[in-house]
């Protein structure tokens, strides 16, 4: 709206006797915008990088995937050989597996955000190692800088160790809450670890419930 079309209207409402006028701009259009920019170059960034070894045997960069501006975020350790292929995280038979229990719980996959610690695929899945996990660092905080999600769930060691310390085990902190600065922590098995303990769905289903309790929903 140009200058002097708003005095024209604030002329109008004095006239008419109006002292005050309540008015809230749109600020909420903006910050989407903005944020899915942001994480559409840091993409580029992460498409560039050469910090460690990962990226001579990789087939795609994983960056991450899903709602810029979710208020659920997932963290895993890193891609698969399906998400290698693919360049999107969580789209194998570990990936399935968590769509689904998503669903079951009422969670819109395409309403979270999900990435990993590393946005490479380590070769034959080994574990991540300390460089590789300290190169990807800056992306993930980055991601979550950006995305500003209320509740993480850590999927796996790696992820927890992340956010919380190396001190951290899986064992121990599963079902605890940990409430940081500007975000909740809610650790839980990786969904790779269900395919090989379906008991421990159960399990894993009651922390994505307590993930809505939190969220509100």
């Amino acid at each position: 709206m140009e200058k002097n079309q708003l005095g024209n209207i604030l002329n109008f409402y004095r006239d008419l006797g109006v002292e005050y006028l309540n008015t809230k701009l749109n600020k909420k259009e903006a910050p989407r915008n903005a944020g899915l920019k942001c994480l559409k170059e840091l993409k580029k960034e992460v498409e560039k990088c050469q910090a460690c070894e990962l990226h001579k045997t990789k087939k795609h960069y994983v960056f991450g995937d899903g709602n810029p501006n979710a208020s659920l975020m997932f963290i895993g350790e890193a891609p698969g050989a399906t998400e290698d292929e693919q360049g999107l995280p969580f789209v194998g038979r570990a990936g399935q597996l968590l769509s689904d229990l998503l669903k079951e719980v009422g969670i819109n996959r395409q309403e979270v955000y999900i990435a990993n610690c590393l946005k490479c695929r380590p070769p034959n899945n080994k574990d991540p190692q300390e460089n590789e996990l300290k190169a990807c660092r800056p992306f993930l905080d980055k991601q979550i800088e950006l995305i500003k999600p209320k509740i993480i769930i850590t999927l796996g060691r790696f992820a927890l160790m992340q956010l919380l310390g190396n001190d951290k085990k899986i064992t121990q902190s599963r079902g605890l809450v940990f409430k940081q600065q500007s975000y909740t922590v809610i650790p839980t098995y990786h969904p790779a670890y269900l395919l090989r303990n379906p008991k421990a769905i159960e399990v894993f289903v009651n922390d994505l419930k307590t993930a809505k309790q939190y969220l509100g929903d």
